[in-house]
């Protein structure tokens, strides 16, 4: 009787190399809808957040705003999320990162380079 040879066990595929689309997030996001004034230059647009992390915001709009574009915020924070008493708000300075349009809004996300707690 002659000896079966094992077969070669099939190797794991290597992972792809990293490319420069791949989204890295640093921070947790929560769903929060939170109505916004966007201030670019002496404009003033309004959105809406879709959701909100230490980082950055991603916002719901109109109109269109350009990748790389400067622009300043606040967020009246729930005090709910937050776990404090009352709402917090805080004023944000960023710049869009990503843009595209979702149905009949446009998607913009953007990040936080600074933000400022307001006093109250």
């Amino acid at each position: 009787m002659k000896a079966l040879k094992p077969k070669p066990s099939p190797q794991p595929a290597s992972p792809g190399p990293v490319t420069s689309q791949q989204e890295v997030r640093c921070a947790v996001r929560f769903p929060l809808v939170l109505p916004v004034v966007l201030v670019i230059g002496d404009a003033e647009l309004a959105a809406l957040t879709r959701n909100v992390s230490a980082s950055g915001v991603l916002f719901e709009l109109g109109d269109p705003l350009r990748k790389g574009l400067d622009i300043r915020f606040s967020l009246q924070m729930p005090g709910s999320v937050l776990g404090t008493p009352r709402d917090i708000l805080v004023h944000c300075m960023g710049r869009v990162v990503r843009c595209s349009i979702s149905q009949t809004k446009y998607l913009a996300a953007a990040t936080i380079d600074e933000y400022k707690f307001a006093e109250q």
